[in-house]
């Protein structure tokens, strides 16, 4: 039988697990490309043979998505399996249209097909949008079940971006796991709070073996999502945050809507900074579109010492890079503190920005006043180094889940900036659990 030539339009996440899930063993289909977007510098690499498997002996080829026209000429495909997250309905179409123009079927995959049962109860945490607080949620969660007596273990949507075939399977439980596995800034930012709260988080590749891996010493596993993607793994509990500053994104992005009809709680976060109307409007188009989803709204509340030292000062804000590209928000925990205790002046960055963090504006030209701590590999952190050492302002505010000071020298004073979620009245996630797993 001819196998059906396939690429896979993807961002190194996942695409790699539709892949191990639909694909990779499948009589029916050839993969013959990834593309990539969104993730700098994964194009050019291969898929590797130890994740590919044997009907693979060269592994796949991971090809820019600008190539996806050509590659469906040359290779004769016939079917383009949509495989990335965070994105608008619109975007998702216009990349459908032109592709069945080009003679090729467009296929989106669904949950039966690419989500793993475990032995363990799952609890997944996933969001509309890139930024909206998932991570102080999945930290909240971890709290709750721990003083439960619960083991808690956290497994983390991919984020690949190194050798590939060196990472398959990680498991970290320590801050030295994060040196010895080469983490970015990005991955960093999610594994650190976990670690630190004595928890262990999984990541990787191959979330079959990882989920394995997981149920042996798990009481109860958190599925933590990336971007606004669908979970990898069957959920018992599915817990949804969603963005009041972003009203109307649950409905117009993809697959953070497929996240809100599915939920079987919605966290309504940053409720202490958002406008009254939004919160409603938010509210009536979950209660809407899933009538049964328990809603929850939460704040996420600054912490910051020294706070006083902001006043009268020319900061420049450093924020979570994600979430101000691809999520678009314009704004951050470090902007806010700015605005909240006084500085004199957001300073803009983009005049001492070099490299790859100049290459970041540039694609993302709505970016406002502030800086994107990107840090996907060496000489991305390099520019970030540079570029906040270069720009000419008093003080520098941390808005990252991480201390950057860990992790690039920084010559000016700096103050962090930490958020914590806090739910408001009941019932609240500490009620759904305990009625859950007690």
């Amino acid at each position: 039988m001819t196998r059906k030539r396939v690429i896979i339009m993807g961002a190194a996440g996942r695409d790699f697990h539709n892949f191990n899930t639909t694909f990779r063993d499948s009589d029916e289909y050839q993969v013959v490309a990834f593309t990539a977007t969104q993730i700098p510098d994964i194009e050019g690499k291969v898929y590797p043979t130890e994740l590919a498997g044997k009907r693979y002996p060269a592994g796949i080829p991971i090809r820019p998505e600008s190539e996806l026209f050509d590659i469906i000429a040359k290779e004769k495909v016939e079917t383009v399996v949509f495989s990335y997250s965070d994105v608008t309905h619109e975007y998702v179409m216009h990349k459908a249209s032109q592709i069945i123009t080009a003679g090729a079927d467009f296929m989106l995959l669904g949950s039966n097909k690419t989500e793993l049962p475990s032995t363990k109860p799952v609890i997944s945490v996933c969001a509309t949008r890139t930024g909206c607080g998932k991570s102080q949620t999945t930290r909240r969660i971890t709290e709750i079940l721990q003083s439960m007596g619960k083991k808690v273990v956290a497994v983390r949507h991919p984020m690949p971006y190194g050798d590939l075939s060196k990472q398959v399977v990680q498991r970290f439980a320590t801050l030295e796991d994060l040196k010895r596995h080469d983490c970015t800034i990005e991955e960093m930012e999610e594994y650190e709070p976990y670690i630190n709260m004595g928890s262990v988080i999984f990541a990787g590749i191959d979330y079959e073996r990882i989920l394995r891996d997981a149920e042996k010493e798990a009481d109860v596993i958190i599925w933590d999502g990336g971007n606004n993607d669908t979970p990898f793994f069957k959920s018992d509990l599915r817990i949804v945050v969603a963005d009041p500053h972003r009203v109307g994104h649950e409905l117009a992005y993809h697959p953070g809507e497929a996240n809100i009809f599915d939920a079987d709680v919605v966290v309504i976060n940053k409720v202490d900074t958002a406008d009254f109307e939004n919160i409603l409007e938010l509210r009536d188009n979950i209660s809407t579109n899933n009538p049964d989803a328990l809603i929850i709204e939460a704040a996420s509340p600054l912490t910051v010492e020294n706070f006083e030292k902001i006043a009268g000062k020319r900061v420049l804000a450093v924020e979570d890079g994600p979430t101000l590209t691809h999520g678009e928000m314009q704004y951050g925990a470090a902007v806010v503190a700015a605005q909240r205790f006084g500085a004199s002046e957001l300073v803009d960055p983009r005049e001492w920005a070099v490299g790859k963090i100049e290459e970041t504006f540039a694609k993302y030209p709505y970016i406002g006043t502030l800086l994107p701590a990107m840090g996907y590999g060496t000489e991305q952190v390099k520019d970030l180094e540079n570029t906040i050492n270069s720009t000419d302002c008093d003080l520098v505010l941390i808005g990252t889940p991480i201390d950057l000071n860990r992790v690039i020298k920084i010559d000016k004073p700096t103050l962090r900036i930490g958020y914590d979620l806090q739910e408001i009245g009941t019932p609240n996630l500490e009620t759904v659990l305990r009625n859950k797993f007690l």
